[in-house]
Order: C-alpha cells, then sequence, then structure tokens
C-alpha cells in the first residue's frame, strides 16, 4: 500500500468514525439540553469548558510527540508508553489539585463543584487512552481508535438516555462522562495487551527532561487553541451566570457541526491534492488555493442560510427555552467561514515546519479573544461574547494568510477571484430563502442546496481541474 492509499484509508476509517460519533453527539447534546434547561445546560457546559482549559496540562503535548517518534521508529512504542505514563500520573494529580482549587475560590454551589470534578476526572481519563491512541495512529492503526470513538458516543448517548428516563439531575449526567470515560480505557488497555503487549511501566527521568522539552512547543499550541475555544464559557459564568452560559453553548454546540466536518476535510481533502500534483511545481500553491476555494464555497452559504433560519433552528432543536440562543447563533455562524480557512491556513504552516509561526498566531488569537470578552461581556452579556469570537477570527485571518504569502505558498489573486460568485450565488440563494421562508425547514435546506450548487456550476467557480479532482478523490474513496 503506497503513502496515498495510506492516507486514504486511514482519512475514510476516521472519517466514518468522526461521523457516526457526531451524529450520536448531536442527539444526546439535544437531549442534555433540552432537559436540564439552560440553566442546567450551562453547568455543564461550564464544567466541560474550564476542564478542557486545564487538559492540555494533562498532556503538554506527550500524544502528539509519541505519535511523531514512534511513527519514526516502532521500538520506541514501550519506552514512550512506559515513561508517559508516570508524568500524566503526576500531571493529572498537579491539575486536577489546581481545579479544586479554583473552583473552591470560585465560591460555586456544591453541585456545580460536584459536576465539575466529575467532567473533569473524564477528561483526564480521556488524556490517558488518548497516549494508546498515539501508539495506534504511530502504527496507522486508526480503526482502533475508530471504534473507541464510536463506542464512547454509543455509550453516552445510552447514559442520556437513561438518565432522563430516570431522572437525574445535572451531577447525575456529569457522572455518565466519567462512567464512559472509564469504559473507553478498559477497552483500550484490553486492546492494546492483545494487539501489542502488557504496558511495562518505566521511570527514567533523563528520557523525561528529553520528551517534556521536545513535547513542550506542541503543549503550548494546545494551551493557546484550549483557551481560545473554552475561555469564553469559563468567563460568562463567572461574570453572568449559568443560564447564560446554556445559551451561548447551545448555538456554540450547533458550531461544532461545522467544525467536526472541517477537521474531516483538512485530514482528507489536503494531502490528496498535495498527491495529484506532487510532480509539479506549483502544488504547494496550486493544493493550499484549492483548498482555500473550496473552504469559502462550502462556508459563505452556510453561514447566509443559518443567519436568515436561526429561529427555525433554534426551535426546532433546543425548544422555546432557548430562543436567546437565537441572536448569539446569528452572530457565532460567520465564525465557520473565518475558522475554515484559518484552521486551513495554520495547519499549511505546520505542515511545512512553520509550526512556531502557526503557535504565535494562536496565541495572539487567544489573547485577543480574552481582552474582547473582558471589555463585551460586562455590557452585551453572551451577545458579546459572540462578537468577541468572530472580531477574534477576523483579525487572524489576515495575519495567517499574509504568513502564507510571505513563505511564497500563494498569490493573493486566486484567494479571491472567485469569492465574487459564491457571494453572487449566495445572494441568489437568499433571496430564495426569503421568499419561500415558509416552506418545511428540511425541504427548504435541501431545495436551496441545489439552487446554490446549481450556480457555482453555472458561474463556473468550479472549473475543469477542480471536478477532475473530485472525480479522482471519489475512484480513491472507492476502494475504501
Amino acid at each position: 500500500m503506497n503513502a496515498t492509499q495510506r492516507i486514504m484509508k486511514n482519512t475514510a476509517v476516521l472519517s466514518v468514525s468522526q461521523i457516526i460519533s457526531f451524529i450520536f453527539i448531536f442527539f444526546y447534546t439535544i437531549y442534555i439540553a433540552r432537559y436540564l434547561g439552560a440553566d442546567g445546560f450551562g453547568i455543564l457546559s461550564f464544567a466541560i469548558a474550564i476542564s478542557g482549559i486545564f487538559s492540555i496540562l494533562f498532556d503538554l503535548g506527550l500524544s502528539t510527540l509519541t505519535v511523531r517518534e514512534v511513527a519514526r521508529d516502532k521500538s520506541l512504542a514501550q519506552k514512550f508508553l512506559g515513561n508517559a505514563i508516570i508524568i500524566k500520573i503526576i500531571l493529572a494529580i498537579v491539575s486536577f489539585g489546581l481545579i479544586i482549587l479554583i473552583i473552591n475560590l470560585l465560591h460555586y454551589p456544591q453541585a456545580t463543584v460536584t459536576v465539575v470534578y466529575f467532567v473533569a476526572l473524564s477528561t483526564i481519563i480521556n488524556s490517558f487512552y488518548s497516549l494508546f491512541y498515539s501508539i495506534f495512529q504511530a502504527y496507522e492503526k486508526m480503526e482502533f481508535q475508530s471504534i473507541g470513538q464510536i463506542l464512547n458516543s454509543i455509550l453516552m448517548f445510552s447514559g442520556v438516555f437513561l438518565a432522563i428516563k430516570i431522572g437525574l439531575s445535572v451531577v447525575g449526567f456529569s457522572s455518565i462522562y466519567f462512567l464512559s470515560s472509564l469504559i473507553i480505557l478498559i477497552y483500550v488497555l484490553i486492546l492494546y495487551i492483545w494487539k501489542f503487549s502488557l504496558p511495562v511501566i518505566e521511570i527514567d527521568t533523563i528520557f523525561w527532561k528529553k520528551i517534556l522539552k521536545e513535547a513542550l512547543p506542541f503543549g503550548l499550541a494546545g494551551i493557546f487553541v484550549t483557551i481560545y475555544y473554552w475561555i469564553d464559557s469559563v468567563m460568562l459564568s463567572i461574570m453572568v451566570g449559568n443560564e447564560v452560559v446554556g445559551w451561548y453553548n447551545a448555538a456554540y454546540r450547533f458550531i461544532y457541526i461545522f467544525l467536526s466536518f472541517h477537521s474531516i476535510f483538512i485530514i482528507s481533502i489536503f494531502p490528496v491534492l498535495s498527491s495529484f500534483y506532487k510532480t509539479s511545481k506549483g502544488s504547494i500553491k496550486f493544493a493550499y488555493e484549492r483548498s482555500f476555494k473550496y473552504m469559502l464555497i462550502l462556508t459563505v452559504p452556510i453561514a447566509v442560510f443559518v443567519t436568515v433560519l436561526s429561529s427555525k433552528i433554534i426551535l426546532l432543536i433546543y425548544g422555546p427555552s432557548y430562543i436567546p440562543s437565537v441572536i448569539a447563533l446569528q452572530i457565532l455562524i460567520w465564525t465557520i467561514v473565518f475558522m475554515f480557512v484559518n484552521g486551513l491556513s495554520s495547519n499549511f504552516l505546520g505542515s511545512h515546519n512553520k509550526q512556531p509561526i502557526a503557535t504565535k498566531i494562536t496565541a495572539i488569537g487567544a489573547v485577543t479573544n480574552i481582552i474582547l470578552n473582558i471589555l463585551l461581556i460586562p455590557k452585551f452579556s453572551y451577545v458579546g461574547s459572540s462578537f468577541a469570537t468572530v472580531i477574534t477570527e477576523l483579525i487572524m485571518t489576515p495575519i495567517l494568510i499574509y504568513i502564507v504569502w510571505k513563505n511564497q505558498y500563494t498569490n493573493l489573486i486566486p484567494l479571491i477571484k472567485d469569492l465574487p460568485k459564491i457571494i453572487f450565488s449566495s445572494l441568489i440563494m437568499l433571496i430564495y430563502i426569503i421568499y419561500f421562508n415558509d416552506l418545511n425547514l428540511f425541504i427548504l435546506i435541501l431545495t436551496a442546496s441545489i439552487i446554490y450548487l446549481g450556480l457555482i456550476f453555472i458561474t463556473r467557480t468550479l472549473d475543469e481541474e477542480d471536478i477532475l479532482i473530485l472525480k479522482n478523490i471519489m475512484k480513491l474513496s472507492k476502494n475504501y
């Protein structure tokens, strides 16, 4: 199996598992939000957010480093695993201690504190089995991780269904996260022992110093990313209250749908584009510019569609008690346009040994987001936080594009030459949506999508090379 075939095989396996997992996640999140209400959902979202911020301290980039080093030298698998387990135990104890200290200093009610403890323990367990996933990835055994992801989603869905059936409180729901993670850890341990060997615990302090030093750049990047994604919910909880966190996260969780597909897009389309044109001198520019165009083709109409129909979407998914989430969704949906292209640019820089630059820009984004939240939340509450997220992504977009352009990976004109056509097609779709707004939502989505895609082809936004690329991807995908 050559490199391109391995990419397609691993991408197919991960993509299928992510899609299946996300279907379960989408529905159990809706059930949780509807059952607990905005206040209870806000408590759970706050716990996930604060645990998410500390999650990088449980790992410090060790899992990423393990993938890279073991992929290069399989004989290092036991060495990395045996030492990293002990390091993670130490990191987990210190980090959990910090969570206990902070959550008690903030004087939250006991129920909120308990929820945070359960979710934090779940996050710690996730960190441990992610280390085993790193070994699986290094050996290109993506199917093992995929099964674990699907199993975890099924366990969570079943647990949420049972919790609603027997009428558990938000504390009971948080325990589901802990129990599901524990079962997955057991699954991963059994699988690793069966397919590889019994992990041998090792304490090599010289090796610790070496790998922690090498892992730190990955860890720093992770710190900035996690702060950026989770700090808004924590700040809203502290400054405004849990109900507002619930409204905000109801909108944000809907955005996660598209972010999940964005990660699949990055994993799959970019390597394939590069492999198709690996003999061409312009392959790097070609891959970036085509991927950039596809991101705009996908995200601009989605942002337009959701902005107009956000009230219908919120009512359908969450119910009348989440009507305040409508304005947050109308604002936040525009982050996907910038997040998609920013994610492409930062991943592109990382793949070309420019990770320190991408990390610095992510740090700028994290700091900017915190400052904007401090300024906007007191006056505008969750609406201010929504604007803070969009503005941050908007600021990062030209910076990232400039860095890519400066390194001669693209020209600016190809990035924007098809934008007028995309905007035109989206505006025609918008007029159709407004005029036929009374149609059933699903019929409206289907017909509006057909109109938009038709216009994309009529205006030749997708040219012959794009069609050839799509055909080649479909041919390769059929084999997997």
